[in-house]
């Protein structure tokens, strides 16, 4: 175990006895690099922290073509929380709010409050999206239920969040070729989720993901499959942010320029970037009539 991936990795694993599968998923310098980004309270900084810590452990027993992205968005104080983690193991996320934040931030108490998993392929114009029951306080809770009611098969996430780590556990019965369960030990489950209630946050955020797997549930026969290397990155592209200017419209464009003498600046909220488009450019980019109402590509 010494020479194995600690810092930003997912990891698969089976517990062959119990008939359980499960993914850990561990964050330190890409979940730096999303909560660096700006000064988040740090209630919120935590809920943004087990978003994204999430939203890689969700791709961890899908076959994914494209990106896996949670969004919430209310008409309270939190207005957007977005993660993302896309098939090449690339994060990204944040998260826009008007203070004073509700302490604690209770997912179930935010005013008309929607959230969504996303999985697909903007490119190739393929999406499932998936909307989250947020009749529970905690993400962790609202995303089991998700699961309850999507696959008919219990889950059990566990997240935590500190300045420096974001990790997250998640367990699910291996169903049958008929998608129920499929192991012939009963108790199996139950016995599982005993052993998971007794990790605490700091072992979760301390403890290095093989060593914790091996040490909550080694009775089980843990079987680790190979890691999963995680890292920020932002989707964002000169090509996107055209596309979305295009979008916009001649009239937009043009007033965007003259509002900015001659020149239209896009920054992405994500990593920073900054797009530049001159008179030219902009007349470059319109000159085709046959794109305009291409879709905003820049999440």
């Amino acid at each position: 175990m010494e020479n194995l991936p600690v810092d930003d990795v997912l990891y698969r694993f089976l517990l062959e006895h119990a008939g359980i599968r499960g993914a850990l998923v561990r964050l330190g310098p890409a979940w730096r690099d999303v909560a660096g980004r700006a000064e988040y309270p740090p209630v919120l900084h935590a809920v943004l922290g087990e978003a994204l810590a999430a939203s890689a452990l969700l791709t961890g027993n899908i076959k994914l073509d494209g990106a896996l992205s949670i969004e919430l968005k209310s008409t309270g104080a939190l207005r957007l929380l977005f993660t993302e983690c896309n098939d090449e193991g690339r994060l990204r996320g944040l998260a826009r709010w008007n203070d004073p934040l509700i302490e604690p931030l209770e997912l179930h108490a935010l005013p008309d409050a929607i959230m969504a998993i996303t999985i697909g392929n903007v490119e190739r114009g393929q999406r499932y999206q998936g909307l989250v029951d947020l009749q529970h306080p905690e993400l962790a809770d609202a995303l089991e239920n998700y699961f309850v009611q999507s696959e008919q098969l219990p889950a059990r996430i566990v997240l935590a969040t500190s300045a420096d780590y974001a990790v997250g556990l998640m367990l699910q019965k291996v169903p049958d070729e008929g998608g129920r369960d499929a192991s012939d030990d009963k108790d199996a489950w139950n016995r599982v989720v005993q052993l998971t209630a007794t990790l605490g946050a700091d072992e979760l955020l301390t403890t290095a993901p093989a060593e914790l797997l091996y040490r909550l549930y080694h009775e089980e026969s843990v079987r680790l499959f190979e890691s999963r290397p995680l890292a920020f990155g932002c989707s964002c592209s000169r090509e996107r942010v055209t596309a979305m200017l295009r979008s916009l419209g001649r009239e937009e464009v043009e007033a965007a320029l003259e509002a900015r003498d001659g020149e239209i600046e896009v920054i992405c909220e994500f990593c920073a970037q900054r797009y530049l488009f001159d008179r030219i450019d902009a007349e470059h980019l319109l000159s085709d009539s046959a794109v305009l109402g291409t879709p905003d590509t820049t999440q």
